[in-house]
């Protein structure tokens, strides 16, 4: 059957790459969205797209009824899930089918078996899969998971037996934490996935995550696109996927793709999926199988030439595979790296906001569901890009990444960009010396603050063009005279910081400082001072719009800068950066008062509070925990003292900036 009307059952970046590829093999794609997306780049992009309900994903997105009734609305013959949200939902393919209209991925029944692990877990057994030992079956009685904990021996891993993609797990290294933990798990996987049950297995310390791309005709006929390594991960969260798995023998790889296509055929295997594993020495385990599309099917698609979407809808017309194992080889080295729009500091709790820049680099594939002016709402996952680099090895491959992420501007939302760039130079992930939990036992050293080489001079030339071209009073050219004042002293003797315009400048970690620009100088040449009094002199001529030569001594540097969107934007060699510009003194003034209170970092549901009236905190304990878009957020104090006016209870929504508890000094309280 020729599909001919495709209705996206999904929103963002996904949405956008399935409708590029419909199109291109003449299917009209049709979109849903959210009353908050209904100016999303995905409703844009698309061009017809029909409101499923409110903003929560529960209010839309996870409406069977509503995206059904749209794609009837919209007279499709098929629909994609995508990723999320009802793509492993066996009764939204049962009443897709049920409809008349094509799901375009597994059967309801292999949807069931792999949406459960124990079940799933079962499956591998039976295909003689070798699985990683642990208690029997799922348990959902807090008691008896801890006597089973007991029993098996610390370190244990706790996953929600309809968990996915890393989400519902747990790993129990302390005794003191078991119940704590146990809890937790339970009280995520009721959230997330609606039941409580949790599988218990044996923690492998020092495991490679390898993942292995299946695709069937439905029929028996199943064949895999090669591995995906995808180690890297922060709490069991994916953050730079790569293909091939480097450093691992073919062999050993050869082995496990080939339980990997047993398995999907001893289950007639229909459509895309991805069996995952653990791999520790020469040992591999079964993990799960996603029965759907990932989020890095790009760096499958690079390495074997194949567009992926295309192959779902090939499948779903009834067109079989239309290749053999022996049809398929590796070319070259890909790497993934998932641009979030969320704030290290603050364990990586997502940002919700405008993006008032959003500049992303040429000479590489992105797949992004935002463009600047739109919003990271709290409803949904905060991924802002995936930058997806094709090299001819590894080397090269990470090589560019780094430079490519080095490239990336983001305003009004805190990124991952810095920590991603760390890792992709990395000297021991260079060498592949890495584990699962690499990233969570480095995670200080990862997150460090870095400086762009020459962020000094960029400073100054940010400094440069506000007073020439952007100055809040509007005037364009402070210096109007210029061979008048070619050579002008600073006053007479005075502070040079008391002559010349200046400017607040703000970078991208926050730190701000105040500068001063000296009068022009004969070819262009400025001096600027620094809050600490130190002059840097420079020259700087524009060769062409945007375009920019700056030299100082014997350095010649050309940059693209702008003034956009309130900030002043530099793409130099050493990277891009973004400065947000303000009069002198708009920082004046306030007190410490904020320190002590303590406020959400984004909206979502408390689950705990941690604090009474009148404890005693000290600085970095937690004082209550959140949970927003599906994760937990430990809310820690900024200052030691005691708590006072607790704002919040167990249950409650609040939103971004309300005050959780204010932390009087000690003294206060004696008083």
């Amino acid at each position: 059957m020729k599909i001919k009307t495709l209705l996206i059952a999904n929103r963002g970046e996904v949405a956008c790459r399935i409708a590029r590829t419909a199109r291109a093999r003449g299917v009209r794609p049709v979109a849903v969205h959210s009353e908050a997306d209904v100016n999303a780049l995905h409703v844009r992009e698309i061009g017809h797209s029909i409101c499923v309900g409110g903003g929560p994903a529960s209010e839309s997105y996870l409406r069977i009824d509503a995206v059904l009734a749209a794609a009837k609305a919209a007279g499709a013959d098929a629909v994609h899930p995508g990723y999320g949200f009802l793509a492993e939902n066996p009764e939204f393919a049962r009443t897709v089918e049920a409809a008349g209209m094509i799901f375009m991925g597994p059967t309801p029944e292999t949807l069931e078996r792999f949406g459960d692990k124990a079940r799933a877990k079962d499956a591998a057994i039976a295909a003689s899969v070798p699985v990683i030992s642990g208690a029997a079956g799922a348990l959902s009685d807090p008691d008896k998971i801890a006597a089973e904990v007991r029993r098996m021996g610390l370190p244990v891993l706790l996953k929600a037996v309809g968990g996915g993609g890393g989400r519902g797990q747990r790993l129990v290294i302390d005794e003191k934490t078991l119940m704590a933990d146990i809890e937790g798990a339970l009280r995520e996987a009721k959230s997330t996935f609606g039941s409580e049950g949790l599988l218990l297995e044996r923690f492998l310390p020092q495991a490679r995550h390898v993942e292995v791309q299946i695709a069937g005709d439905g029929k028996g006929h199943v064949v895999h696109l090669f591995e995906r390594d995808c180690t890297l991960q922060r709490r069991h969260q994916k953050v730079i996927e790569e293909a091939p798995a480097w450093g691992l023998p073919r062999t050993l790889l050869d082995e496990i793709a080939h339980d990997a296509v047993r398995l999907g055929e001893t289950l007639h295997y229909r459509g895309l999926g991805t069996v995952e594993f653990l791999v520790s020495g020469e040992e591999y385990f079964f993990l799960e199988v996603n029965p759907r599309i990932q989020v890095e099917h790009p760096v499958t698609e690079a390495i074997t030439g194949l567009d992926l979407v295309a192959l779902q809808l090939r499948i779903a017309e009834g067109a079989g595979l239309g290749l053999k194992q022996d049809d398929l080889t590796i070319d070259g080295h890909a790497v993934e790296a998932r641009l979030y729009a969320e704030d290290p500091a603050m364990q990586f709790a997502p940002s919700t906001g405008m993006l008032t820049t959003l500049s992303l680099p040429d000479g590489l594939r992105i797949d992004s569901g935002v463009e600047a002016g739109d919003a990271v709402t709290p409803y949904y996952d905060p991924m802002i890009a995936k930058l997806i680099i094709h090299a001819p090895d590894r080397e090269t491959a990470l090589a560019r990444l780094a430079h490519a992420l080095d490239h990336v501007a983001v305003e009004g939302v805190e990124t991952n960009r810095a920590f991603l760039a760390a890792l992709a130079r990395n000297a021991d992930f260079e060498r592949m010396n890495v584990h699962t939990r690499w990233i969570d036992e480095r995670l200080d050293d990862l997150t460090a603050p870095t400086e762009v080489p020459g962020t000094r001079l960029w400073k100054a030339m940010a400094a440069v063009l506000f007073v020439t071209r952007g100055r809040w009073d509007g005037a364009a050219e402070p210096w109007p005279n210029r061979d008048v004042f070619t050579n002008w002293r600073l006053g007479l003797g005075g502070d040079a910081m008391e002559a010349g315009p200046r400017v607040m400048l703000t970078d991208a970690a926050g730190s701000c400082e105040e500068l001063c620009v000296g009068p022009v100088r004969s070819g262009d040449t400025y001096t600027v001072y620094g809050s600490d009094g130190a002059a840097l002199t420079f020259s700087c001529r524009e060769i062409a719009p945007d375009r920019w030569r700056v030299a100082q001594g014997k350095t010649v540097d050309v940059a693209t800068a702008r003034l956009h969107a309130g900030v002043i934007e530099i793409d130099a060699a050493p990277g891009r950066l973004v400065f947000r510009p303000a009069p002198p003194l708009a920082s004046a003034g306030g007190d410490t008062a904020g320190e002590r209170t303590v406020a959400s970092p984004l909206t979502g549901m408390i689950v705990d509070v941690k604090v009474s009236e009148g404890d005693a905190i000290a600085e970095g304990d937690v004082v209550a925990v959140l949970e927003s878009m599906k994760l937990e957020i430990s809310i820690k104090a900024s200052a030691s003292g005691i708590a006072a006016n607790i704002a919040v209870s167990k249950g409650v929504m609040v939103d971004r900036g309300q005050m959780i508890v204010e932390i009087i000094p000690p003294e206060k309280e004696q008083a």
